[in-house]
């Protein structure tokens, strides 16, 4: 028996039932904040019927409507203070899913590496040739779509992109990774009717709160170093953190955006040459500490008195909560060091400080930062401030989605072929995607156009990395 695909894929959301689906301290922590990932995809078997965007839509709002209902409703604070995802079937937050026609081949907005061998796909490019100002951000404050996707269709090319938008509130990196894939495998099996997802993601919140009940909070730190920190006293929350967090306006995209990318070669090279017995994670957070340091006096004609390092981790392997679990459950580890110990250290030594702030993470640490959050916001908003590249401070935020499983999104024409995304927030962040072409890894930067001129004549960084835009 073969399912029939409804006429309208949005008749899949007509099953959802009406819910409250409770956000935890640290799903609220990142209002405000998107997760805008592109993702382009080869037609190598020249396809005519290559991504058509009924079968993509359908396949999303099948796995919405079966398995994550959250997308599709509103943010808001019950009678209990607390904040949560409202699904209304009479009044679906509905997701904005179409077609982009681009009158230019997908070629005209890549980058090659300088051996030819490596694709890289230009967002400014895109922005400045293709006649598509801008893709949508997905949003609540305007009552626009909660969840937008973009099929991007490039004239006489091989290419098309898949552009996907959501608030950060309702998945982290993992979360999201699930959901990308589960989306895809719900697509490919749209014809069996009997077909059931075979990992379905844990919504529930409470098995966080659950868990971390019991744990005991150890303070990291970094914590107190914010308090230093702060021009004035920090500020205590509320008795309920929901309407404060949920009230955060959303927060313009940083648009000065740099790729980098490393060899496979070069990646494992930096290991060996900063310290064999350190992961490559950490050496090229070191490499990257000292490279924007340099660039940082450069830039402002002086030395920042601290320089930061920010690692988020996740706590899924730390504790017992289910590895399917769909929500935020990341922690930021940050390492604060006086700059001039950096600038004169080896890279043995730095990397030695950084890991002795950022290794040491716990599920004690992680309930002391739930417990900041919900009774001192002040340090929450003091970290924000501090952790920037400026005449006082160096500042690298380094996510690390290398290991995420992004190659496997396959709707049924193959998995992408290369990795992007949209602008992201704040100076000084980067994420690192996997590079399946060589191996090798692509380095994200937010970094002022000013700044970034003196990374990129970097001899330290240059010695492994190539700039590609």
């Amino acid at each position: 028996m073969v399912a029939m695909l409804a006429s309208n894929h949005y008749d899949y959301l007509k099953s959802i039932q009406a819910q409250q689906i409770e956000l935890s301290t640290l799903d609220m922590a990142t209002s405000g904040i998107n997760i805008d990932e592109i993702y382009i995809y080869k037609n190598s078997a020249a396809d005519p019927q290559f991504m058509p965007l009924h079968r993509i839509a359908s396949g999303f709002c099948k796995v919405v409507a079966e398995h994550y209902p959250i997308l599709v409703g509103r943010p808001l604070v019950n009678d209990e203070g607390k904040g949560v995802i409202n699904v209304d079937p009479t009044n679906l937050c509905l997701p904005d899913i179409a077609d982009i026609n681009v009158e230019h081949p997908a070629e005209d907005y890549m980058e090659s590496s300088s051996d030819g061998k490596v694709m890289f796909f230009n967002l400014h490019k895109f922005y400045k040739h293709s006649g598509v100002d801008e893709l949508p951000h997905a949003t609540y404050t305007k009552d626009h779509s909660a969840a937008i996707v973009r099929i991007i269709r490039f004239r006489n090319s091989d290419y098309a992109a898949l552009y996907i938008s959501f608030s950060h509130m309702l998945f982290d990196a993992i979360g999201a990774t699930a959901f990308f894939n589960n989306w895809a495998e719900c697509t490919r099996n749209l014809d069996n009717p009997s077909y059931q997802l075979q990992t379905p993601p844990v919504n529930d919140r409470k098995v966080v709160s659950d868990y971390f009940a019991s744990v005991e909070p150890t303070e990291p730190p970094h914590i107190q170093h914010l308090r230093d920190q702060s021009a004035v006293p920090i500020m205590k929350a509320p008795g309920s953190i929901a309407p404060l967090l949920l009230s955060i306006p959303e927060r313009p995209l940083f648009k000065e955006q740099h790729l980098i990318h490393f060899s496979k070669e070069k990646f494992e090279q930096i290991r060996q040459d900063v310290d064999p017995e350190k992961t490559t994670n950490l050496a090229l957070a070191t490499l990257l500490t000292k490279v924007l340091l340099q660039a940082d006096i450069q830039a402002f004609n002086s030395m920042p008195q601290w320089s930061y390092v920010m690692i988020p981790y996740e706590c899924r392997q730390r504790t017992k909560i289910p590895p399917a679990y769909s929500g935020n459950l990341s922690f930021t580890a940050i390492a604060f060091m006086d700059s001039q110990m950096v600038l004169n250290s080896s890279y043995k030594e730095v990397a030695q400080a950084i890991k002795e702030h950022c290794s040491k993470v716990s599920s004690e640490y992680a309930k002391n930062t739930i417990d900041v959050i919900e009774n001192e916001a002040g340090v929450f908003f003091q970290a924000s401030l501090s952790m920037c590249n400026s005449a006082d401070t160096s500042y690298v935020g380094l996510t690390n989605l290398r290991h995420m499983s992004l190659y496997t999104i396959d709707f049924g024409y193959g998995g992408p072929a290369i990795l992007s995304c949209n602008y992201f927030l704040r100076e000084g962040m980067m994420r690192i995607y996997n590079n399946q072409q060589d191996g090798g890894i692509d380095l994200f930067l937010n970094l002022k156009n000013d700044m970034f001129k003196h990374v990129q004549s970097s001899k330290e960084l240059l010695k492994y990395a190539q700039v590609i835009f």
